[in-house]
């Protein structure tokens, strides 16, 4: 990076942290620590829950993911608008009247203490694991394209996280997610406007758009139905978004006590209720645009020739082995049908421009467009081999190739310092919500379980804070390459335990005479069935949120006539 790139980087971030600090003033006790007194307006609340669900995995991970596999992964966000109604109907007013710290201290009320540490330890499993993976993605994404050093990268952006959530709580997270949100937007647009402005003279967006589309990247609604009939290996079409995505959405929001924690800060119900209501309306097109990024990537390298392999530690690796020359062999013919692509996509937009039609001009460059990934298939399959041992899947640096590559300097030092902000914000809250949980359900129930004052209760949060932000350093330092999207990945994790904690409760809500030992069953039992299914299945897996929370609700009942009796009996 240049010097104006750092001297951007640096100060943004400075900016953030001191803003972080300087809003840390609160009550030095738990509902000053990890809900900020309750005092938050609406427009706190629905940044700060828009800065815990939008990681730097959604801005690295979600262009990337449509260059290669279209706009269809909106689709996974669109039973969320119909989750937040579910939320502010059943969930919010039931949180707020009973005063808690986390979600899970419901469930003892409701069945017993069991109940409540099992929930409350699926969610520190699942959470404290991909806090972990929101460290190390961006980081080992920044290490290859930068060639930083990525353990100094994880120590750094772990660390400095720590300092502000752990000196602010809530309070500092919340406020620190606006202005970080407000970064993250302009320095989007920003790469976005970028690869418009680089086009030729006289192509502007909507004609980048109409190319994406030929190339079948406009696909925004899919239903999943093949020849053979509905797919349920299908990951993104519109029933797995709007079933599957609505449990998911359920769940995260209203049992993942990262969220939960988020709209708990509230002032009021109704503050609470507006700031995930317009969570609902602001998400998807937010996401649309994230995901029409990539699609003008797609275009921008049809007029500009793109790296055969966007992973260009991966090319230098196959060029220093025993499999250069067949390197050189695909880069030649790449560079030729890069050629052919740039004549052939000019063609195309001058018909569009004609108003002629555009069937001959799509079909040849489409054509191309399959040679071209035919060729980088090749080169896949030689990272593949043995002797090379390479990461294959380059989804996850497409965005930020771009933006290493094509943006001036200064640019490239925001969109920099966008990732580490992005990850910020949601690492920041997800070791507020595992501290919170640690704290509430497991430390004062097990571990000090005589009454404490609020100094005291203040001083362990915070301990308990930076307990968990070494653990997801830890675990940053020591994961192994990700396959695939990022994006794809945490969600994946996500959804080996939503299901079941979702599932929990709904028979709390909705089932008032199932008690506490067959919920209990229950959940063990689906949760084990939704880990086998993951292994040995290939179901999409928004499917199993969906799978996890109406086996949980369908086996309680069904239990209970069985335990219940013998229990009266």
């Amino acid at each position: 990076m240049s010097q104006a790139d750092w001297i951007v980087l640096i100060a943004t971030l400075a900016v953030i942290i001191s803003f972080g600090l300087y809003k840390s003033r609160t009550s030095k006790d738990l509902d000053g620590y990890f809900l900020s007194n309750r005092n938050m307006p609406w427009y706190v609340v629905l940044l700060s829950i828009m800065g815990t669900q939008a990681s730097a995995i959604t801005f690295i991970g979600a262009p990337g993911q449509a260059y290669t596999d279209g706009m269809r992964f909106v689709q996974y966000y669109f039973g969320l608008p119909i989750a937040m109604v579910v939320l502010c109907i059943t969930f919010v007013p039931i949180f707020h009247r009973l005063k808690i710290y986390t979600a899970y201290e419901y469930l003892e009320n409701r069945f017993d203490l069991r109940t409540r540490t099992l929930t409350s330890f699926l969610f520190l499993l699942q959470r404290g694991l991909s806090t972990g993976i929101s460290i190390y993605a961006p980081a080992i994404i920044l290490s290859t394209l930068l060639g930083w050093n990525i353990y100094l990268i994880n120590i750094v952006m772990g660390g400095l996280v720590i300092v502000y959530t752990m000196t602010g709580g809530a309070r500092a997270v919340a406020y620190t997610q606006q202005l970080q949100f407000v970064i993250i937007a302009a320095g989007m647009f920003v790469a976005a406007y970028t690869m418009v402005h680089l086009l030729p003279e006289g192509v502007g967006l909507m004609d980048a758009v109409k190319v994406g589309d030929v190339l079948g990247k406009m696909n925004v609604i899919t239903t999943g139905v093949n020849e053979n009939g509905f797919n349920w290996e299908d990951r993104y079409n519109i029933w797995s978004g709007i079933i599957g995505g609505f449990f998911l959405a359920l769940s995260y929001f209203g049992t993942d006590q990262s969220q939960v924690g988020r709209y708990l800060t509230a002032k009021s119900v109704k503050e609470s209720r507006i700031g995930l209501l317009m969570n609902g309306l602001v998400k998807v097109p937010m996401q649309f645009l994230i995901l029409l990024t990539g699609v003008l990537a797609v275009t921008f390298y049809q007029f500009n020739k793109a790296p055969l392999f966007f992973n260009e530690l991966q090319v230098k690796r196959v060029a220093a082995s025993v499999y250069k020359d067949s390197l050189s062999g695909i880069q030649r013919q790449y560079d030729s049908l890069a050629i052919e692509k740039q004549q052939l996509v000019k063609n195309l937009v001058a018909d569009f421009k004609g108003g002629v039609d555009t069937s001959g001009a799509s079909i040849a460059l489409r054509k191309v467009n399959v040679a071209t990934e035919s060729l980088r298939t090749q080169f896949k399959g030689i990272l593949d081999k043995k002797e090379i041992g390479g990461d294959s899947n380059d989804t996850n640096y497409i965005f930020l190739r771009f933006v290493v590559d094509h943006l001036p300097a200064g640019l490239v030092g925001l969109l920099i310092a966008v990732i580490f902000l992005a990850a910020w914000g949601s690492i920041a809250a997800a070791l507020n919500s595992l501290a919170s949980t640690t704290v509430v359900d497991i430390h004062k129930k097990f571990i000090r379980k005589d009454e404490c004052t609020g100094l005291e209760d203040y001083s362990v949060s915070k301990r308990y804070t930076l307990i968990w932000g070494l653990f997801s350093v830890v675990v940053a330092l020591f994961a192994g390459k990700l396959g695939g999207s990022l994006i794809e990945a945490v969600n994946i994790l996500g959804s080996l335990f939503y299901g079941v904690i979702l599932g929990i409760f709904l028979v709390a809500f909705y089932c008032k005479h199932v008690g506490g030992r067959a919920v209990f069953i229950s959940a063990l039992v689906v949760q084990v069935a939704i880990i086998l299914l993951f292994i040995y299945s290939a179901i999409g897996f928004l499917w199993l949120n969906a799978i996890g929370a109406l086996g949980v609700l369908g086996l309680a009942l069904m239990l209970e006539l069985i335990v219940g009796k013998r229990t009266t009996g």
